[in-house]
């Protein structure tokens, strides 16, 4: 095992091998929708999307303050965390980038009644309005109150780890 030190000093290298660590924790992939008061909706791939409550039901992920659209997530009245199935890296790859037509895909380019914009073949889609927005260094965390959501009662969530997308080879029946 490899130790470093992470010490607060910007240093690129520092910052790399602490990504690298990071990334040893599997996680799912989301995207992040949210209606715009003018133009295309707000579209982002996050990996950081947690549960928080279950009373009330808030959840939190969080954004990099370099984002193009922080300041429209941060105004939104309502957005979406829409949680990929492992057949929608493409999906994943799209949202994930800085610019681009995100939305092209897609007949309607807005959603005029102002509700979170949703991805459709997902495993989860959670709906929600906004409660608390946080600092969290280089990234805003914002917490959601869930208003509504969907799920899927089949289907395979989109990995990433390591860097790289993965897919589950098997189901195991323990539970927390």
């Amino acid at each position: 095992m490899k130790d470093s030190i992470v010490r607060p000093c910007g240093d690129p290298e520092v910052q790399r091998q602490f990504r690298s660590a990071l990334s040893m924790f599997a996680t799912g992939v989301a995207v992040i929708t949210a209606p715009r008061h003018e133009g295309a909706p707000i579209g982002m791939t996050v990996a950081s999307f947690n549960s928080v409550s279950l009373d009330p039901p808030l959840i939190l992920f969080s954004v990099d303050r370099r984002s193009l659209s922080l300041a429209d997530l941060c105004a939104a009245s309502s957005y979406a965390v829409n949680v990929l199935e492992e057949s929608q890296q493409d999906m994943s790859n799209r949202f994930a980038k800085a610019n681009g037509d995100k939305w092209s895909w897609r007949d309607a380019a807005t959603n005029p009644c102002g509700e979170p914009v949703l991805l459709p073949d997902t495993l989860a889609t959670f709906e929600c309005e906004p409660y608390a927005q946080y600092d969290g260094g280089d990234h805003v965390i914002f917490v959601g109150r869930v208003m509504r959501h969907r799920t899927r009662s089949q289907g395979r969530p989109l990995i990433f780890f390591g860097g790289r997308y993965h897919t589950l080879n098997g189901v195991h029946a323990a539970s927390a």
